[in-house]
Parts: structure tokens; sequence; C-alpha cells
């Protein structure tokens, strides 16, 4: 199935590692060019050079806290001046904060806002315009099905993904005229960097077989009907999917990629 992706520019933030890495691996094999933000600059230099080295788009690193002042219009302006378009924004920063609500405070749910709402939002009112001069575009908004079916002990974040999930919904209306399609992913249990720095947090070996151990460990406690944990690339290529031309009549959509772990549609 040809994407049609050949030439379009996205910009991925947490492109770094895990889903954004697959989404760019993605798009770039598809013949679109890549932004990758992230906060760790030899992390997103690495990755950047390792796509680049198979052919096909190109990838252009860009560290940063999108959280700080200004950060947003820095980023969609590297992309302009490289690419000289954006095409597609991907939303996909954000480490999961989980705990009962009486242990949170009130500067982790500043945080946790800061990044998975507030810098989000800076960040697609960057690309309105670059869109609406194109004649549309794509936004990908990557949240959780927390934020849909919250269990306890899953503040803040999944308020933060319920008003990501919120914003998708009623961004699709508003930009609806300009072409400019807005969509969402709620993330179940995927293999990343962070559940890799989990482990190693919890004093877990988190090295090959021992990895792969402890990922079916998970899947089985979580109960995932597939009884497997999701790898990034299944995430990676949705996303992709929802760039691309064949999603042009999807808006306002919230695709669950959980292996079947949530109960609601």
């Amino acid at each position: 199935m040809d994407l049609e992706l050949t030439g379009k520019v996205a910009v991925i933030t947490g492109g770094g590692e895990g889903i954004g890495r697959a989404a760019a691996e993605r798009i770039a094999a598809e013949g679109g060019n890549v932004v990758i933000v992230g906060r760790r600059a030899a992390l997103v230099e690495a990755t950047a050079e390792a796509i680049n080295a198979k052919g096909a788009g190109t990838v252009l690193p860009f560290a940063c806290d999108i959280t700080e002042e200004g950060a947003a219009e820095r980023i969609v302006g590297a992309a302009l001046a490289r690419f000289g378009r954006v095409d597609i924004l991907v939303n996909n920063a954000g480490t999961s904060l989980a705990k009962p609500f009486e242990q949170t405070t009130r500067q982790e749910w500043m945080s946790d806002f800061d990044v998975k709402v507030w810098a989000a939002l800076d960040l697609i009112r960057a690309v309105i315009p670059q869109m609406r001069t194109l004649g549309g575009g794509r936004i990908i908004n990557v949240t959780a099905i927390a934020g849909r079916t919250p269990r306890a002990g899953s503040l803040p974040t999944s308020t933060a993904r319920a008003s990501g999930i919120a914003v998708t919904k009623a961004l699709s209306r508003d930009l609806a005229p300009d072409n400019i399609l807005v969509n969402t992913v709620c993330i179940g249990f995927i293999k990343s960097g962070q559940h890799e720095r989990r482990y190693h947090r919890q004093g877990l070996a988190a090295e090959g077989a021992a990895l792969d151990a402890l990922y079916a460990e998970d899947a089985q406690k979580r109960d995932i009907p597939l009884g497997r944990v999701g790898e990034a690339a299944e995430a990676g290529d949705v996303i992709a999917f929802l760039a691309s031309a064949r999603a042009s009549y999807l808006t306002g959509v919230a695709i669950n990629i959980d292996g079947g772990t949530s109960p609601v549609v």
C-alpha cells in the first residue's frame, strides 16, 4: 500500500526512542522527512543517524525541552528552514506518572500537564498556519487508554491523557474546514525505553531473554487479551497510516493500540 508520504514533512516529539522513533522510521521508510524532537541530544542524534543510514527520507534531530517558552516556534522554524513545510505533527512526548491521588503533588500535576497538554497545544498552534497554507495536514496526538478508562492509582497521567483525547475531538471539528485532520492513538502497554528504565530502577535484570521474560510477566499481570506486550513498531505503523493519504476521511478518531485491553471501543 502506497501511503503517499514521499516528500511530506513530519514533526515528532519524543522521537528518540520507543513509539516516536518507530513512527519516524516508518514515515522515513515511506519517503517522508522527519524532525525528531527530544530532550537528550545524544539520543535524538543517534536515532537520526541510524534512520538516515537506511536511506529514503531524511531525519533531522532537534534537541530541546518542549515545555520551554518559544520551543514550539523554534521546532517548527527548524523544520521549515530545513524542509520548507510541515504536513504532519505527532505529539508523542511524555512518560507515565501514575500514583494514588493523595500521593500526588501540585508540582507533579503541573509538570505532567506542561508536557502532555500545554506543550502539545503550543505545537498545534505553531503548525496550523503552515498546514492551512498547504491546504491541509495531519495532527496525531499520542494518548493512552487510561484517558478513556482510568484505573485506581493512575493520576495525574489519566487526567492529562483524557484532556488530550478531548482536545483531539474538539480540534477535529474546529480544523475540519481547513482539511487538517486530528486523531489520537490511545496506547496500552507497549515496549519502550521508559519501561526498561523502570525495570532497572526496580533492580531487575533488563537485557535479552531476561527483558523478554519481564515483559511477558507484565502482560500476564495486566491481563492483555492478546497475551503479549505491544511492539513500538506496531504503534508506529498506525501513526504512519493516520498521517497518510489512506486516512483522508478519518478525523476525530481515537484508536486503541492495546492488544484488546481497554473495555471500551
